[in-house]
């Protein structure tokens, strides 16, 4: 008889599994918190990338849904210098290998892709114990057969198998948006372009990109210790970092039409690496937390495909499908990619000189 799999956060990565097990014949559950598909805005703009993400919605018989929800042009990016002069711009030409689509719409499509009633709403996880008996909020349980945490950074299963917790990363992301950025706040459009766009300072940064019409969504990070920010009055404090930056791009906090919202950023020790336990494991950010560095969300979807894949080749022995699962995630989540790595894949053997001595002189020990 197959072994059901109960899983634990419906996102990215725990969709992405119960649609390849679907696809398998395989009986899945997913546990969220969350009252509904739509209790919260689920974050901007992710790229999938050709040799993870997308390969993980190949895997879930996606591909044609996930080409359907990109939104082209957004592949585009720039970098602007602090006081607004343009330093890099590279176009959408269509040949790039990380189309971009939102998350929201990337979520939605996942879950429609899923029969009614596999994502059970409303389960918010108080504890897991050693016998995979899961207590919600209300004070139901289960137990479950095969557990799969793909609970996030906080994760409830993860427990079982490692004592490592999230500690903070040294920085926070602070969120804004601009509505109808076009007609209202034209200058900063212009700023941003027709896809992303980053600044880089010495202790902040300030990235942007353009959502569905004219939406700019933006991310102003600081290096900051965590009780430097107060939730409760973020807008002045985080403007006057940005002191003597450009008005277009000082005007994605101080003219903001939502936000600002305080993201503070956690991460597990690096390499995080457990002892098989019988019948549990993890995914994505409940498995392997960095801070961002473009490939979270892509990691996570891969990780649900291959533990996916894993579990339909041993259908009927979990233990094994882990021990084909877990070896090949730790390797690859062990690493952050490096300045250089991360300049390579953006201008190739050839990074404009000037753009090069900005991020120098920022990445310079004080």
């Amino acid at each position: 008889m197959t072994t059901p799999v109960t899983i634990i956060g419906a996102g990215l990565g725990g969709l992405v599994l119960a649609r390849v097990l679907h696809v398998h014949g395989i009986p899945a559950t997913i546990y969220e918190a969350e009252a509904s598909p739509g209790a919260r805005a689920q974050g901007g703009m992710l790229d999938i990338h050709d040799y993870n993400g997308q390969l993980a919605l190949e895997a879930a018989g996606l591909t044609d849904e996930f080409r359907a929800i990109v939104l082209e042009g957004r592949q585009a990016f720039r970098f602007v210098a602090p006081d607004g002069r343009l330093l890099y711009e590279k176009k959408d030409d269509g040949t790039g290998g990380r189309p971009e689509a939102q998350r929201g719409d990337l979520r939605q499509m996942l879950i429609d892709a899923l029969p009614p009633g596999t994502v059970r709403w409303g389960h918010k996880v108080t504890s897991v114990d050693s016998r995979r008996e899961v207590t919600f909020a209300d004070g139901s349980t289960i137990t479950a057969e095969l557990l799969v945490g793909a609970d996030g950074a906080w994760s409830k299963v993860r427990p079982l198998l490692s004592t490592a917790t999230p500690t903070y990363a040294g920085q926070c992301f602070v969120e804004t948006y601009l509505y109808e950025a076009d007609t209202r706040h034209p200058a900063t459009a212009r700023a941003v372009g027709g896809g992303s766009m980053a600044t880089p300072g010495e202790r902040e940064t300030i990235m942007a990109h353009r959502e569905r019409g004219d939406t700019l969504h933006m991310y102003a990070v600081l290096d900051r210790p965590l009780d430097w920010f107060d939730e409760d009055d973020l807008a002045g404090p985080v403007a006057r970092e940005f002191a003597g930056w450009a008005p277009e791009l000082t005007a994605l906090i101080t003219e903001a039409d939502h936000g600002p919202i305080l993201r503070p950023i956690y991460t597990l020790p690096l390499g995080h690496r457990w002892e098989p336990v019988p019948r549990v494991t993890l995914i994505g950010d409940a498995a392997h937390l960095v801070p961002p560095n473009g490939e979270g969300a892509n990691l996570a979807m891969l990780d649900g495909a291959e533990l996916g894949r894993a579990i339909a080749a041993h259908p009927r022995d979990p233990d094994a499908a882990i021990a084909e699962y877990e070896p090949a995630m730790f390797p690859r989540t062990a690493e952050v990619p490096k300045d250089e790595e991360l300049m390579a894949s953006m201008f190739g053997d050839n990074p404009p000189a000037e753009l090069v001595a900005l991020l120098s002189d920022q990445n310079r020990p004080a």
